[in-house]
């Protein structure tokens, strides 16, 4: 058995994933030159506490596909609710612009690690990766985290959701 055609349009079903609110991340990982690679990525989720897995996903025809499949380990990035820019910075341009002026550092395990605060962190082993449709699916296994009391920055409905802050 298969699943039946879709009976709507890709901005139809854009605009109804749209209804639901994501957290917004940055990836960052080192290529095989040593050179950075950084991306913005709103597709992140958990999949297990034990062992601690995330799982998130980008389109195949993303520049930083080639190196994101042979990292051995990356780190995501939960931005905090004033990251607004930082999340701009690292959704278009190229990886020079992107980490131009951008602090960076080692996380634990040697993956690179934007040397700024945000909600949370995550350094992970680079576990799977799942071809699906016009994506890969990757699966982390956290290896390091941290976190703060930033309040997330949020997408919503093609926008970055700015309704009042904690005070």
């Amino acid at each position: 058995m298969s699943a039946a055609p879709p009976s709507f349009d890709s901005p139809y079903f854009r605009a109804a994933l749209g209804r639901f609110p994501t957290g917004v991340t940055i990836v960052t990982a080192e290529k095989d030159d040593n050179s950075h690679v950084g991306l913005t990525v709103s597709s992140f989720n958990s999949v297990s506490l034990d062992p601690p897995l995330i799982v998130w996903s980008l389109s195949r025809g993303s520049s930083s596909l080639a190196a994101i499949e042979h990292c051995e380990r990356y780190v995501i990035h939960v931005l905090g609710s004033d990251q607004m820019s930082l999340a701009g910075r690292f959704a278009r341009g190229t990886a020079k612009e992107r980490f131009a002026d951008v602090p960076m550092t080692k996380a634990p395990n040697g993956a690179p690690k934007l040397d700024t605060p945000c909600a949370a962190w995550f350094e992970c082993f680079n576990r799977s990766r799942y071809d699906e449709g016009d994506h890969i699916i990757f699966v982390g296994q956290v290896e390091h985290c941290g976190h703060s009391d930033e309040l997330p920055l949020v997408y919503h409905a093609g926008g970055y959701d700015l309704t009042p802050k904690k005070s």
